[in-house]
């Protein structure tokens, strides 16, 4: 059985390449389940609704130009969305490295977080405003 460690992942928010500041990423793709119970059902029924993704990633946190605050900050707002991109590794796209991408909206960010002497953690969730593409080419 081949396993795989997640050390080197791929994370690009507006265009912008966060990934050495990745602590943990999170693609999380799934359905919204829609109830169609129908009178005389013993047991709830379900139907697939619309599909839905979220990228969660927990950042080391950097104020400086170009890095995590300056990055995500201005996302925060309506209207407003960012492309972004995962993958496994940082290396080329491929059938064992593959590429999740869509637009998402920023849903929340926690720009501070931490206790006294520990390294200052940012916290943020993304999601979906489009198809979540998986690419392998």
């Amino acid at each position: 059985m081949a396993t795989f460690v997640l050390y080197d992942a791929y994370v690009t928010v507006a265009g912008v390449d966060l990934s050495d500041h990745v602590k943990s990423v999170t693609v999380d793709a799934g359905q919204n389940m829609v109830d169609d119970t129908a009178m005389g059902d013993a047991f709830v029924s379900n139907a697939a609704g619309l599909a839905t993704w979220s990228i969660s990633v927990e950042f080391l946190q950097d104020y400086a130009l170009s890095k995590v605050d300056a990055t995500l900050e201005p996302l925060l707002g309506i209207g407003t969305t960012a492309a972004l991109v995962v993958r496994p590794t940082s290396g080329d796209v491929s059938n064992t490295n593959p590429d999740y991408h869509g637009t998402g909206i920023l849903e929340s960010y926690n720009p501070v977080g931490g206790a006294v002497g520990d390294q200052a953690m940012a916290s943020a969730t993304f999601q979906s405003a489009s198809v979540l593409t998986r690419s392998t080419s």
